[in-house]
C-alpha cells in the first residue's frame, strides 16, 4: 500500500512540474513496475505493451475522426453553420445565444473535440453577439459552455479514449451520447432564455431574415447535414463499424473541403500533420495508462478498492453520486484527458460491481467532464474563448455560472432516466 501510495504521489509530482500526461504516467508506472516486480516483469510488460496498445484496430478511429475534425475546420463550414441557426432564431430575445449551443451541437458532430470546437465558436459566434448588442459576459459563457457539446456527440475523441480505456463498445458509446447532447442542448438553449428573459437588454433580438434566405442558407449546409448523418446513421444502423466511418466522415469532410475550393495540396498537407500530431499524443496518453494500469493490477489496489466498496453499507447511487463529486472537483483542476486516464481503469471495475452499465457511466462521466472544462482554475474552454476573443478570463467565468449550475440539473435528469442514454445503444443493429 505504501508503494503505491508514494508512486501516486510521484505521478502527482510529475503532472505538476508540467510534464505531458503521457510521459509522467508512464515513468511512474515503469517505477512502480520495478519496484514491485523487479526487471523481469518490468521488461516483460514493456516489450508487449506498446504493441498491444497501439495495435488495437479500434484505435485508427481517433487519427481519422481527428483528420475530419481538420478537413471540417479547413472547409470553413463551421461560419455558414452558425450563419444559418442565426437566421432562422436570431430574431427572438436570446436567439443568437440560442443559435451558438446549437452550432456547437451541430459542429461538435464534426469535428469531436472540444478545444476545436470553443475556438471556432469564439471566432464566429462571439463577435456576432458582441455587435448584436449583447452583454459579454452572457456571450463568453454561451459560447464556452456550448464548445464543450463535442465531447458528446459522435465523433467525440474523448468517448473514443474513454471506450479504449474501459474495453466498452465504441460504438455504443458514440450512439449513447446522442440524446444527453440533445438534453445538455436544451439545457444551454433554456438557460439562455432565462438570462434573456431577466435582463432584456443582455441579449437583445437580430433583425428578422426574409424566409427566402433562410431556405438559401439550408441549401448551402445540405452537405454539412448529410455528413454528419452518414457517420452516424452508418454507426448505428451497423452498416459500418466506428473504425469504418471515421475513415468515411474523413473522406466526406475532405470532399467538401474540395468542393469550397480549400483542399489545396499545402492545406490538406497541413490539415494531416496536425492531426497526425493529436494522434501521437493521444497514442502516448494511452500508452503511459497502460503501463501505469500495470502496476496497479500487480499492487491489487482495484481488488481491494473493489472489496472495500461493496463492503460499504450504503445505497450504490450514494457511491456513484459520490464518484462524480470527486470527477468535478478534479475537473476544476486537471485536464479531461489526464482525469480519464488515471481514473477510468480503476472506476469501471467498481462501477460495474456495482451493476451500472459501463456504457451509461461513460456517458454521465463525459457530462460531468464538460462541467469541468468551464470551471475555475483550470476550465480549458474559457481559457480558450478569452484567448480567441480577447476577452477577459474573469469575464468568460462569470458568464458560465449559469450553465454550470444547469448542468447539475441535466446529470440529475441522466441519473434519474438511464434510459435516455442506454435506450440507442439497446436498439442498434
Amino acid at each position: 500500500m505504501l508503494i503505491s501510495i508514494a508512486i501516486l504521489l510521484l505521478l502527482f509530482l510529475l503532472l505538476g512540474l508540467g510534464i505531458p500526461v503521457g510521459f509522467s504516467m508512464g515513468v511512474a508506472g515503469v517505477i512502480g513496475l520495478l519496484v514491485n516486480g523487479g526487471w523481469s516483469v518490468l521488461i516483460g510488460v514493456v516489450q508487449t505493451s506498446p504493441m498491444s496498445t497501439v495495435g488495437s484496430y479500434e484505435l485508427i478511429t481517433i487519427p481519422m475522426f481527428l483528420l475530419m475534425a481538420e478537413f471540417v475546420l479547413l472547409s470553413g463550414i463551421a461560419d455558414e453553420l452558425f450563419s444559418v441557426a442565426a437566421a432562422w432564431v436570431g430574431q427572438y430575445r436570446g436567439g443568437l445565444g440560442i443559435a451558438t449551443a446549437v452550432t456547437g451541437a451541430g459542429f461538435g458532430a464534426l469535428c469531436g473535440t472540444s478545444t476545436a470546437s470553443a475556438a471556432t465558436l469564439s471566432s464566429t459566434s462571439l463577435p456576432a453577439m458582441i455587435k448584436q448588442g449583447y452583454k459579454p459576459q452572457l456571450a463568453a459563457g454561451v459560447v464556452a459552455i456550448s464548445g464543450t457539446l463535442a465531447m458528446l456527440v459522435p465523433p467525440s475523441v474523448t468517448l473514443i479514449i474513454f471506450g479504449l480505456l474501459a474495453q466498452v463498445n465504441i460504438g455504443k458509446l458514440l450512439i449513447g451520447g446522442i440524446i444527453p447532447c440533445g438534453v445538455i442542448t436544451l439545457t444551454i438553449v433554456l438557460t439562455v432564455m432565462y438570462l434573456a428573459w431577466r435582463d432584456p437588454k443582455a441579449a437583445p433580438a437580430s433583425p428578422r431574415v426574409a424566409m427566402r434566405e433562410k431556405l438559401r442558407l439550408l441549401r448551402v449546409v445540405a452537405p454539412m447535414l448529410v455528413l454528419m448523418a452518414t457517420v452516424t446513421g452508418a454507426i448505428y444502423s451497423g452498416i459500418a463499424t466506428p473504425t469504418e466511418a471515421s475513415a468515411l466522415g474523413a473522406t466526406g469532410a475532405l470532399f467538401l473541403a474540395g468542393v469550397k475550393k480549400r483542399a489545396t495540396p499545402r492545406l490538406v498537407y497541413t490539415a494531416a500533420i496536425k492531426a497526425a500530431h493529436g494522434s501521437c499524443m493521444i497514442i502516448t496518453i494511452l500508452l503511459g495508462a497502460q503501463l501505469f494500469g500495470y502496476f496497479f493490477t500487480l499492487t491489487h489496489v482495484t481488488q481491494d478498492l473493489i472489496q472495500w466498496v461493496g463492503a460499504l453499507e450504503v445505497n450504490r447511487w450514494v457511491i456513484i453520486i459520490a464518484i462524480l463529486a470527486i470527477y468535478i472537483v478534479l475537473g476544476a483542476f486537471m485536464d479531461q484527458v489526464a482525469i480519464l486516464v488515471l481514473t477510468v481503469p480503476v472506476v469501471i471495475p467498481i462501477v460495474v460491481a456495482l451493476g451500472f452499465s459501463p456504457i451509461w457511466f461513460g456517458v454521465i462521466k463525459i457530462v460531468t467532464a464538460e462541467v469541468g472544462m468551464i470551471t475555475p482554475p483550470i476550465g480549458l474552454n474559457c481559457f480558450i474563448v478569452a484567448r480567441y476573443a480577447q476577452r477577459p478570463i474573469a469575464e468568460v467565468f462569470e458568464g458560465t455560472w449559469p450553465h454550470f449550475l444547469a448542468h447539475m440539473l441535466a446529470i440529475m435528469v441522466l441519473l434519474i432516466f438511464p434510459s435516455l442514454i442506454l435506450w440507442l445503444p439497446e436498439h442498434m443493429n
